[in-house]
C-alpha cells in the first residue's frame, strides 16, 4: 500500500474529490431534466437534511481517527493505534443506529419545519417520504468514514480516495438509472422517483465499504492487523474519550456549515414568502442557492477538502514533535495553495456563469446571477476550512468553537437584514443571503488566524505577499476572458455550444493565468521547483522540464 507525502497526498485526495464532484455536477444535467424544478426542490430538501444528520454521525470521525492513528504511530504506540480503530468502529455503529432511528421517526416534524405554510409546491407528505428514504444511508456511510480515517492516518491516501470515486459512481447509477426506470418505464409518482434517487446514497456507501474492506483485508500484515503488539499503557476508555474529544470540533464545524445551509433554506423560504413572491420563484431561488449552485461550487470546495486529508496528519506529526517552524510552513503553503488555485477558478466561473448554468440546468438569468455571486463563497469556505483544520490539529478546540459559532451567528443575524436591504435597493433579495454566508466564513477565518498568531506565533507575511502577487495574473486573465466573451458568439439554448464556449475560453484564460504566474515565480514559490518540474514532465510526457 503506497504512502503519500504532504503535497502528493494533497494532490491525490484533491483529484479524487474533484473527480467525484465533477461526476456530481454532471449527473445533475440529466437528473434535473428528468424531474424538473419541483422534483429537484424535493431532492434538495431531503439531501440537505441528510447532510446535517450525516455530519452528526460521522463528520469528525475520519479526520479524528486519522489524527489519532498518526499521533500513536509517531509515538510508536502500535497497540493503542489498533485499539483506536476497533473502538472507533463500535462508536460509529451505535451512533449511526441512533441517528437513523431519530431521522426516520421525526421525518414529518422536520418536513413541517422546512415547508411551514408554503403551498402550491411539494407537500409535507412528499418531504417526509424522501427524508425517510435517504435515512438508510446513515447506517452505511459513517462506518466507511472510520476505515478511511485509519488509512489516512498511515498516509495511505490513494485507497480512501478511490473509494470516494466508487461511492459516487454507484450513487449516480442509482440516481439516474432508478429515476429513469421509475418515471419512464414504471410510471411511478415524482415522490417515489425522488425517494429512489436519494436512496442512492445508501447504495454508494455499500459499494465503497466493500471496496475499502477488501483492500484492507488484502493488506492486513502491512497495516498491522496480524501483529501482536506490546500492550500500551493507554486504556480503552482513554482512547474512546480521545476519539470523541477529537471528533466533536470537526462535527461542530460540519454541522455549522450544514445548519448554515439549512437555515438559509428556511429563512429564504420564509422571507421571500413574506415579501409576496410567487411559490415557484421562491422554491427555485432557495434550492438554487442551497443545493444546485452549491453543487457546481463544490468543484472549488474540493480543493480544501482534499488538502485537509493530507494537511491534518502532517501538522499533527509536527505538533507532536513540537516542530513549530514546520507547522507554520505547512499552514502558509496550504493557504497559498488555496489562493493560487481557487481565486482564478472562482473569477473564471463567475464570468462564465450564464453558460455554466445553462449547461447544467438550462437557461436562467436568475440562476446565473445567483451562481456568479455564490461561487465566491467557496473561496472563503476553503480558507476557513484550512485554518479550522489547523486549529483542530493543534488541539485548540475552544478556538474552533469560538470561530465557527461566531461565523454561524454572523450569517444567521445578517440573513434577513441583508435580504431586506437588497430588496430596498432594488436588487434580488435572495442575494443578500449569499452575502450573509460569505460574511460568516470571513469572520470565522479571521478569528482563526488571529488565534493562531496570538497563541502560537504563526505569521502570514509570505502568504499576504503571495496574495497580492496573484492579483496580477488574475487581472490579466479577466481582461482576456472579457475580451473573448465579446468576440465569441454563444447560443445559451444549446448545451453543446455552451460547452465549447466554456472550454475554449477556460483554456485560454487558464494559459494566461498560469503563464503570467509562472513568469512571476508564483507557481515555483508555492509548489516548489522539484514538484512543479515533476508535474510539467508528466503533463508533457517527459518532453519538457524546468
Amino acid at each position: 500500500m503506497k504512502k503519500s507525502g504532504f503535497l502528493e497526498g494533497t494532490i491525490i485526495a484533491t483529484l479524487a474529490i474533484i473527480i467525484t464532484k465533477i461526476m456530481g455536477m454532471l449527473y445533475v444535467i440529466p437528473f434535473y431534466a428528468m424531474v424538473g424544478e419541483k422534483g429537484s426542490a424535493l431532492y434538495a430538501y431531503a439531501y440537505n437534511i441528510y447532510i446535517i444528520f450525516l455530519d452528526i454521525s460521522s463528520a469528525g470521525l475520519p479526520i479524528a481517527i486519522s489524527k489519532i492513528i498518526k499521533e500513536y504511530n509517531t509515538l510508536k504506540m502500535y497497540d493503542a493505534k489498533m485499539r483506536a480503530y476497533k473502538i472507533g468502529k463500535k462508536i460509529v455503529t451505535v451512533l449511526s443506529i441512533c441517528i437513523f432511528i431519530l431521522l426516520f421517526l421525526f421525518a414529518r416534524p422536520i418536513a413541517t419545519l422546512i415547508l411551514g405554510d408554503l403551498t402550491g409546491g411539494n407537500t409535507i407528505d412528499d418531504v417526509t417520504f424522501v427524508i425517510r428514504a435517504v435515512s438508510f444511508a446513515i447506517l452505511v456511510v459513517p462506518y466507511l468514514s472510520v476505515s478511511k480515517g485509519f488509512l489516512q492516518g498511515h498516509n495511505i491516501i490513494n485507497i480512501s480516495s478511490i473509494s470516494q470515486v466508487i461511492e459516487q459512481i454507484a450513487r449516480i447509477a442509482v440516481i439516474l438509472g432508478g429515476s429513469y426506470i421509475a418515471l419512464n418505464i414504471l410510471h411511478l409518482s415524482l415522490r417515489t422517483t425522488i425517494g429512489i434517487a436519494v436512496f442512492g446514497a445508501c447504495a454508494g456507501g455499500l459499494f465503497a465499504v466493500f471496496y475499502i474492506l477488501t483492500k484492507m483485508h488484502k493488506n492486513q500484515k502491512e497495516l498491522g492487523f496480524n501483529e501482536k503488539f506490546k500492550k500500551d499503557k493507554v486504556t480503552d476508555k482513554e482512547i474512546a474519550k480521545k476519539i470523541i474529544t477529537y471528533s466533536i470540533p470537526f462535527i461542530v464545524i460540519a454541522i455549522a456549515a450544514s445548519i448554515n445551509n439549512f437555515m438559509d433554506m428556511v429563512m429564504i423560504l420564509r422571507t421571500l414568502e413574506y415579501m409576496g413572491i410567487e411559490t415557484s420563484t421562491i422554491e427555485f431561488a432557495t434550492t438554487a442557492i442551497t443545493t444546485w449552485s452549491a453543487k457546481i461550487s463544490m468543484i472549488v470546495n474540493s480543493i480544501a477538502l482534499g488538502m485537509t486529508t493530507s494537511l491534518i496528519p502532517t501538522i499533527v506529526e509536527a505538533f507532536t514533535l513540537k516542530n513549530w517552524n514546520e507547522v507554520n510552513n505547512k499552514l502558509n503553503k496550504a493557504l497559498q495553495f488555496i489562493l493560487v488555485i481557487c481565486i482564478p477558478m472562482c473569477v473564471g466561473l463567475s464570468l462564465l456563469s450564464k453558460s455554466v448554468w445553462s449547461v447544467f440546468y438550462g437557461v436562467s438569468n436568475v440562476g446565473a446571477v445567483i451562481f456568479s455571486i455564490h461561487i465566491f463563497v467557496s473561496l472563503f469556505f476553503n480558507l476557513f476550512t484550512i485554518t479550522s483544520s489547523t486549529l483542530q490539529s493543534l488541539n485548540k478546540f475552544k478556538a474552533v468553537y469560538k470561530s465557527t459559532i461566531t461565523g454561524f451567528l454572523t450569517n444567521i443575524s445578517l440573513n434577513i437584514p441583508l435580504m431586506v436591504l437588497f430588496k430596498n435597493l432594488g436588487l434580488a433579495p435572495y442575494l443578500g443571503a449569499i452575502l450573509a454566508t460569505a460574511c460568516g466564513y470571513i469572520v470565522s477565518f479571521v478569528i482563526a488566524l488571529k488565534i493562531l498568531k496570538k497563541e502560537h506565533h504563526l505569521h502570514y507575511e509570505d502568504t499576504i505577499k503571495t496574495f497580492f502577487k496573484i492579483l496580477i495574473p488574475t487581472i490579466m486573465m479577466i481582461i482576456v476572458v472579457v475580451f473573448l466573451k465579446m468576440i465569441i458568439p454563444i447560443n445559451l439554448a444549446s448545451k453543446v455550444s455552451c460547452i465549447i464556449y466554456i472550454g475554449l475560453i477556460s483554456i485560454i484564460g487558464a494559459i494566461t493565468y498560469l503563464g503570467v504566474s509562472y513568469k512571476m515565480g508564483i507557481l515555483e514559490h508555492v509548489f516548489g521547483h522539484a514538484y512543479l518540474n515533476k508535474i510539467i514532465k508528466k503533463l508533457t510526457f517527459g518532453k519538457i522540464s524546468i
